[in-house]
């Protein structure tokens, strides 16, 4: 599959004239399409919701485009809480997943009327202790252990994992927090991180269908919701097809009718916290090219570096890059492209074939919308970029300012000594 940017060299010329490079910047006419499609692909279940995984993209105009579609929050800690209630989110489209939860981020997670996930069963009565009572509607997170396999082999190893309960732990917990007042229940996991296959949801889906109709029938608890969590994956290099929602999500329904509708248990909904499939293909950082070096390789230096986008120096991940207005050159040179921070992983790609880039080149670097600007860093005092969004009507807005010296000296306001020149 040929990776084509949203965005066209022209465009940028434009958008630089404002807006200096390096940038993040999102397609939205992309992430409205792909919303409609989760969307259609789960119509079935008239309770489906998609509570987008804010840790993917905190950005309030990306969480009010998800908000449109009467999707949720994901939300992992106190300040993505905040995030989801400054932009209107109520509780019961709030999901709160976290794991060695402070008390404090219980405390708020409740006063929303969030839904809490819990992770672990000692969770049941820290939770207790710390708002003096359990939820009517409360959900547990589930690890079978092992591994997790599909058909093209092993895609993870929960085992390994820090995250949810043993199937005993789970059978524990729904009983003591039933005592403790409980009425409604769900079950979340995560067994693998970007799957790029169909099979991952329906297969979940039926581990957690099996596993939910055992736990109404010993349990005598309410099952509200099954949460399949995330790991609907997109395919970072060009030789892999994406995944298909559609095909998914009829994956899912048949799982269900067999599983679900014979043990009494149709009215369960459906739930989701995709955050990469959600967004990353619909972001790109664009950047541009500075410096070349011609020693023992040949090396492209960008003013973007990995504080912008840390995937690739720290997981070795690959990030195809379109080098803008020449999409069509062959690729006939090999370079490492850099950025400038004093480590030497701090590279977007290792040998990678390329048209010849010369200097003033923008060069795109795609699916960067998850994970891209939300994991960035301000290691040798380099400052976060703008993120910008690319409108329906190809119009840019800004919907978050560059960051200035002023921002990184901010939490100095205690040392008097500095003084930060505008």
């Amino acid at each position: 599959m040929k990776k084509i940017p949203f965005v066209t060299k022209e465009q940028v010329e434009e958008i630089v004239k404002t807006y200096p490079t390096p940038f993040h910047l999102y397609d939205e006419k992309g992430i409205r399409e792909n919303a409609k499609a989760v969307k259609e692909a789960f119509a079935w279940n008239s309770g489906f919701r998609e509570y987008f995984a804010v840790k993917a993209n905190p950005n309030p105009y990306i969480l009010k485009i998800m908000k449109d579609y009467d999707f949720g929050c994901d939300c992992s800690s106190y300040t993505e809480l905040m995030l989801a209630k400054s932009c209107g989110f109520d509780g019961e489209h709030i999901m709160f997943s976290s794991n060695d939860t402070p008390a404090e981020e219980f405390a708020y997670a409740n006063e929303l009327g969030a839904i809490i996930n819990l992770d672990d069963l000692t969770h049941v009565d820290f939770l207790e202790e710390t708002i003096g009572h359990i939820p009517e509607t409360i959900s547990c997170r589930y690890n079978p252990g092992g591994v997790f396999e599909l058909s093209n082999g092993i895609m993870d190893n929960p085992g390994d994992a820090k995250y949810g309960m043993t199937k005993e732990q789970l059978f524990t917990a729904f009983r003591l927090l039933k005592e403790k007042g409980a009425k409604k229940f769900g079950v979340h996991a995560f067994l693998a991180s970007n799957t790029v296959t169909n099979e991952y949801y329906p297969k979940l889906a039926k581990q957690l269908f099996t596993l939910v109709a055992e736990l109404h029938e010993q349990t005598g608890c309410e099952i509200a919701f099954v949460n399949l969590s995330g790991g609907v994956g997109i395919p970072y290099t060009p030789d892999k097809e994406p995944n298909d929602i559609r095909a998914i999500g009829e994956g899912v329904r048949k799982v269900y009718e067999e599983v679900l509708v014979p043990a009494g248990l149709g009215g369960i909904k459906i739930y989701a916290e995709m955050g990469r499939f959600m967004l990353g293909p619909y972001g790109g950082l664009v950047t541009k090219a500075i410096h070349e070096k011609h020693t023992y390789k040949e090396y492209i230096g960008v003013d973007a570096c990995a504080a912008n986008l840390m995937r690739p120096a720290i997981y070795g991940a690959y990030h195809h890059i379109t080098v803008l207005g020449k999409e069509d050159e062959p690729c006939e040179y090999t370079y490492d492209v850099t950025g400038s921070l004093c480590e030497n992983c701090d590279k977007f790609a290792v040998n990678r074939r390329l048209p010849k880039i010369e200097k003033g080149d923008y060069l795109f670097i795609h699916d960067a919308g998850a994970h891209g600007f939300a994991m960035g860093y301000n290691y040798n005092g380099k400052l976060r970029s703008a993120e910008l969004l690319l409108q329906e009507d190809n119009s840019v807005k800004l919907i978050r300012r560059a960051e200035t010296p002023q921002d990184y000296f901010a939490t100095f306001d205690c040392f008097e000594d500095i003084k930060i020149e505008r």
